[in-house]
């Protein structure tokens, strides 16, 4: 919700208790860590909301083709002309076009990395050929998730969605309120003055609140640390996927993770079933697709290609609908499905967390799903903002302009307690506040320059 708070957010009528001055005072330091961050989050969020509108307008050129009355190309054919215009690669996967007017896709590996190549299914032109480290909307992905920035740069973007978290339920309470007339649910006052800013922040974070809360909770699963260890959770205990589906078939100790090129969060560990090698000829890429189509699997599927003699075919979707989310595993000289397992088969664990993530990202109810999370990475921006501007106009010359200590610093152990038990739902949110309150208690408070700069 709303990020920080100055003096004018608490109405004359409002009581100066400890309580309120305490959470005033983390809500400003959670806030002031986490703004820039937050508004990160929301720019690069708004555009993945908006990934096959944008890919099929900016990047139309190498996602959209004109449907034609000859058939498509068989995969293979169009694999190797893939292979021919990127050379000194192998095939990782190919994704059939979703519809009569969308492009056909081929990833390949090589020395220097992944490449993605664009065609269209029915001439075999080549369209596009792009680094997958560079595709747009990878950029932005990696961007929201701060990957590119190493580890720990991760668990900070973990420790803001928790933040967030605090944030939220915090900027309720200070907002809640308290016999003023204004800053409720209208805002006062002309730009120019402070009231107007912080009316802004608290008004809109009240508005937003609770979808920001959603939307951080419902990032938390695919989290460096938090998401890592649910997922193992969750998998062990037998609430992500039936483990019993892999007790009839070899397998192999690849995740699919490895095996893919984009798993659901439920699918990510699941291990990959091996082939049986035989002296059988494999089946070939076409074949495999076409097992898959038989299956009836939502067109528009990833095929990923064995990585060696016991590897499998691995057709994959995870659309729009989650009724239609699958992944078969096929052996690569049978042709046998060995393990086929739809959203209707997750666990409870899994079932809750795909549908959370589907609604993160806007797919779950369409066009209405995804204006209304765009309402709230707008709402996140247009609170961050008007908080630092809210925080510039009123801080003392010099000074960081922090709120007051309480009168009664024993309510801070309140909030020890309160930030230990978060640390044990979000451990890297909860040692990021237990280490904020020790050093404004113990560094900011005992150095009296540092007090001075911080008031």
């Amino acid at each position: 919700m709303s990020k920080t708070l100055s003096l004018d957010a608490v109405p004359a009528s409002a009581p100066r208790s400890s309580l309120y001055r305490a959470i005033w005072r983390w809500h400003f330091y959670a806030g002031l860590l986490s703004v820039p961050f937050m508004i990160l989050l929301a720019v690069t969020g708004s555009l993945y909301l908006f990934k096959s509108e944008i890919n099929h307008t900016a990047f139309a050129y190498r996602n959209v083709v004109k449907a034609e009355a000859t058939p498509m190309q068989p995969p293979s054919r169009l694999v190797d002309k893939a292979l021919a215009a990127v050379p000194a690669t192998q095939l990782k996967s190919y994704a059939e076009p979703a519809s009569p007017t969308a492009s056909a896709l081929v990833t390949l590996k090589g020395d220097a990395g992944k490449t993605l190549v664009y065609i269209n299914p029915y001439t075999g032109e080549i369209l596009d050929t792009v680094s997958a480290n560079n595709e747009f909307m990878f950029v932005t992905r990696k961007l929201h998730s701060l990957v590119y920035f190493g580890t720990y740069a991760s668990y900070v973007i973990e420790a803001v969605a928790g933040f967030a978290l605090v944030l939220v339920v915090t900027g309720f309470y200070l907002w809640w309120p308290r016999r003023q007339s204004g800053g409720v649910m209208t805002v006062r006052g002309t730009p120019q003055k402070r009231i107007w800013w912080r009316d802004v922040h608290a008004v809109t974070g009240a508005f937003a609140g609770v979808v920001i809360f959603f939307l951080a909770f419902t990032g938390m699963p695919w989290s460096k640390f938090w998401g890592t260890h649910m997922q193992d959770y969750a998998s062990q205990a037998g609430m992500n996927y039936p483990p019993a589906l892999w007790d009839d078939v070899p397998s192999s100790s690849i995740p699919m993770s490895e095996a893919t090129t984009k798993p659901g969060w439920v699918m990510q560990t699941a291990p990959v079933p091996a082939s049986t090698p035989t002296k059988t000829p494999p089946i070939g890429l076409d074949q495999a697709v076409a097992n898959a189509h038989d299956l009836g699997i939502m067109r528009g599927f990833e095929m990923s290609v064995p990585g060696d003699e016991t590897g499998v075919y691995t057709a994959a979707i995870y659309p729009a609908d989650l009724g239609q989310e699958r992944t078969i595993h096929f052996d690569q000289y049978t042709g046998k499905p060995l393990v086929d397992l739809g959203f209707k088969d997750y666990g409870p664990v899994g079932k809750a967390i795909e549908f959370g993530i589907n609604v993160h990202m806007g797919q779950q109810w369409g066009l209405a799903n995804q204006l209304v999370m765009l309402a709230t990475c707008f709402a996140i921006i247009l609170s961050s903002v008007a908080a630092v501007v809210m925080w510039w106009k009123r801080r003392p010359v010099g000074r960081l302009g922090v709120p007051p200590y309480p009168a009664e610093t024993r309510v801070y152990r309140a909030l020890w307690i309160a930030a230990a038990a978060l640390g044990l739902l979000f451990p890297l949110t909860g040692l990021a506040i237990l280490l904020m309150l020790a050093f404004d208690l113990l560094v900011i408070r005992s150095i009296p320059p540092l007090r001075r700069a911080f008031a």
